[in-house]
């Protein structure tokens, strides 16, 4: 693959991002490899001087390793006798010529989109799994678990991002259409418009699945309206929007869509006894509990609009996957896979048996209650998981929690701790979650001071591990023990560094067995 130098500056001129050139030769010139990092260069290479940490010396170690061209806000000196191309948004150029560089790599993939402050993943792995019955296992995926860019084992890998850099997102789509695959799947976060590492980019299909306070704090987004603007972005950018009637600001997320979508091809979904008086458009789809226990979850889906009863899909479906909340991913899924062309029969087949690693995983011990490992991380997702088992268990004797809070990110996030401990838990034990550079116990202690101790009891204890064991080891038969956050991510990220860390599942199991004396105890 290459680009021409004369191709980049068409693209930039054409979408207004160009300020300058300097151009040493030709415009015939051509880079074969694209990059924004400096240890990562090939001959002719294009490089990017992006991001808040860049130094004018990055673009040096860029020159001497072989880079031809680069592309920056402001031209640097160490850029001498190299193409330049001034831009305005350097992360703008970076998204529109990495396209190009992969050859539009989304011209020949279904791409479905999907965004919320919940049940992004849930949904994602949902869909796959629906697609992958009826296309033979051609789904890519883009996810903040596992993305998946092709059929061999070497094509599945863990992500690094909810939604990757533009460049490495273009490459990832690319190699997905090499390796045959027909669909993609992704998860798009706030930040991801925020960074503009999806900008350019049209889906097929873009879901809004439900809003609340998140991501916000100084590395972030600055305030809420911020953090809404850059969700609704997917709907201004997809060609087909679907969108759950229960949202939070259900009006403006409606407004965005109409901005580029014909509302013929706008689909609404909700629980079948939802209503909202001040809602001006039928709802098209409707779902409703036929069954929940702690081995799958059933629910009825129904067309309810003359423009959904074009689509088969309405009947019973179950899922492996546990927790009323799954009902509306589930349902969304659903619609996206019979707007792809998928029968009833197809999509109940294909999303019975899903799993996503580290959600929802449960086991029930002898005599320390049901332990759940969940990557639950916001208010939002806790309220739901503790909600759901408090129900379901008609009140267990006890809700015990362990969870930590990420530094230098999710700020925002801390509060929501608090307050979700204090509506459900019995017994929270604060412990260290990816601290990054900031103080684990500050953090802890910072959740702390928002909990109400006479209705939940609190110990801070940072080693994971030991929080982990605590928790399992003063359960009761009947009480319930929430791991939240990590899941299975098998590392903490400590100063910059991804330390190694079992991952939750596998300490949970661990303790299991020394508590109770069994082998291979969790459920895979």
């Amino acid at each position: 693959m290459s680009i021409s130098l004369n191709t980049c500056i068409l693209i930039l001129k054409e979408h207004h991002l160009l300020k300058s050139s300097a151009v040493q030769d030709t415009v015939a010139t051509k880079m074969d490899y694209v990059s924004y990092d400096s240890r990562d260069i090939q001959t002719n290479t294009l490089f990017f001087c992006k991001g808040a940490g860049f130094r004018p010396t990055y673009l040096s170690m860029a020159k001497d390793n072989g880079a031809i061209c680069y592309v920056a806000e402001q031209p640097y000196p160490e850029g001498k006798g190299m193409h330049a191309l001034i831009v305005r948004d350097v992360s703008k150029a970076m998204a529109l010529l990495s396209a190009a560089f992969f050859r539009f790599p989304q011209d020949d993939l279904y791409v479905v989109a999907f965004t919320g402050t919940k049940g992004k993943t849930t949904s994602a792995y949902f869909l796959k799994g629906m697609l992958d019955q009826a296309n033979g296992g051609k789904t890519a995926l883009i996810s903040s678990v596992n993305d998946v860019v092709g059929p061999k084992p070497e094509d599945s890998f863990k992500s690094s991002l909810t939604t990757p850099e533009s460049l490495d997102l273009f490459r990832d789509m690319r190699t997905a259409v090499d390796n045959g695959m027909t669909h993609l799947v992704m998860e798009v976060s706030s930040q991801a418009y925020k960074k503009n590492r999806v900008f350019g980019l049209t889906y097929d299909l873009g879901f809004f699945l439900n809003i609340s306070p998140d991501h916000i704090g100084p590395n972030e987004h600055p305030n809420f309206a911020d953090y809404l603007h850059c969700k609704l972005q997917l709907m201004v950018n997809s060609r087909k929007c679907i969108i759950n009637a229960e949202t939070a600001h259900f009006d403006e997320i409606y407004a965005a869509a109409t901005t580029t979508t014909n509302p013929d091809s706008i689909y609404l979904f909700a629980r079948e006894n939802f209503e909202n008086p001040d809602l001006k458009v039928p709802i098209d789809f409707r779902f409703a509990s036929q069954e929940l226990d702690m081995k799958e979850t059933r629910f009825k889906l129904y067309c309810a609009s003359d423009k959904a009863k074009k689509l088969p899909i309405n009947g019973d479906y179950t899922l492996k996957m546990l927790g009323d909340f799954n009902e509306s991913n589930g349902t969304a899924a659903i619609i996206g896979a019979g707007l792809a062309g998928l029968n009833h029969d197809q999509c109940a087949k294909g999303i019975r048996d899903v799993t996503i690693p580290g959600r929802m995983q449960i086991e029930r011990t002898k005599s320390h209650g049901m332990v759940v490992v969940d990557y639950a991380h916001n208010k939002a997702s806790m309220m739901a998981l503790m909600s759901f088992m408090q129900n379901e268990f008609d009140n267990p004797n006890k809700i015990i929690v362990v969870v930590g809070a990420p530094g230098d990110k999710g700020v925002s996030r801390r509060p929501g701790f608090s307050e979700s401990l204090t509506a459900y838990a019995d017994k929270a034990f604060l412990t260290t979650d990816d601290p990054g550079f900031e103080d684990p116990k500050s953090i802890a202690e910072e959740i702390d001071s928002g909990i109400d101790h006479s209705k939940c009891d609190v110990t801070i204890e940072l080693d994971r591990k030991k929080a982990i064991h605590d928790a399992i080891a003063m359960a009761g038969p009947d009480d319930v023990v929430l791991i939240c956050g990590k899941g299975a991510d098998a590392f903490q990220k400590i100063r910059g560094v991804n330390t190694p860390y079992p991952s939750d599942i596998v300490v949970a199991q661990n303790v299991i067995n020394e508590l109770e004396g069994q082998k291979e105890h969790f459920r895979k």
